[in-house]
């Protein structure tokens, strides 16, 4: 059999090439986040373009931005996956006001907050620092906050304190609450994390990664999913010591 010019091409690509696509999909990634803080940062100035009586488009504009920003923070957790190996999170500790932090998260979540009239209220001592990773511990309660505004109905609650030398972050809601499956899922090991499972499960895993890469001699952060607290609804606790 005489082979095609292309499938000649082919097998010379095969076998001169030595192709690393995870790091080709990392790359991939990377140039997808940027060109999505872009178009996000376009949707937030299309918002204020809108006129503040054209209520229907305020919507959808914001739930455009909602979901734009969600994908991004799927990128990111996917690049970060990568970087880590699926094994360790390298981590940039440094001192950090834990309000500053907490400023952050709610603007970035102002527009989709205020078009579903979901309130973010902040509880925290405005001189309580603490060393830690800003991005990383940015991404893990931001999650949390976007995850709370789908599913939360009026208000969510974001509070911090030193309880038994560690730092407790908490986040709550009013919404129904996390499923049962959820619960009982939340401790998952990666090798059990089954694509069916959805971003749901990844989310979880990858917020353990992150308060787990936060140590101080043999101890290390962790996570607690509960229901209840005083709002009713979820409550999400990061513990990093």
């Amino acid at each position: 059999m005489i082979k095609s010019i292309e499938s000649v091409q082919m097998d010379d690509f095969n076998a001169n090439s030595n192709i690393d696509f995870s790091s080709v999909l990392a790359a991939a990634v990377h140039d997808m986040k940027n060109s999505l803080c872009l178009l996000i940062q376009s949707i937030e100035n299309l918002s204020d373009s809108i006129p503040k009586e054209l209520d229907e488009a305020h919507c959808q504009v914001a739930n455009v931005h909602y979901e734009a920003s969600r994908l991004n923070m799927n990128l990111v957790q996917m690049l970060s996956l990568y970087r880590a190996q699926l094994e360790t999170l390298p981590t940039t500790v440094d001192e950090h006001f834990i309000a500053d932090l907490f400023e952050d998260v709610t603007g970035s979540n102002a527009l989709y907050s205020n078009q579903r009239k979901v309130s973010i209220d902040v509880n925290v001592d405005s001189e309580l620092r603490w060393y830690l990773d800003g991005d990383l511990i940015y991404m893990l309660i931001n999650d949390v906050v976007v995850n709370a505004l789908r599913y939360g109905t009026s208000r969510i609650r974001l509070s911090a304190k030193v309880e038994n030398s560690h730092l407790v972050i908490s986040v709550e809601d009013d919404g129904p609450g996390y499923p049962e499956e959820m619960l009982i899922n939340s401790n998952t090991e990666l090798s059990d994390f089954h694509v069916s499972q959805g971003r749901t499960g990844l989310g979880l895993f990858f917020a353990r990664l992150i308060a787990a890469a936060h140590t101080r001699g043999k101890n290390c952060g962790t996570i607690a999913l509960s229901n209840g607290g005083d709002l009713g609804g979820s409550v999400f606790v990061v513990n990093l010591p």
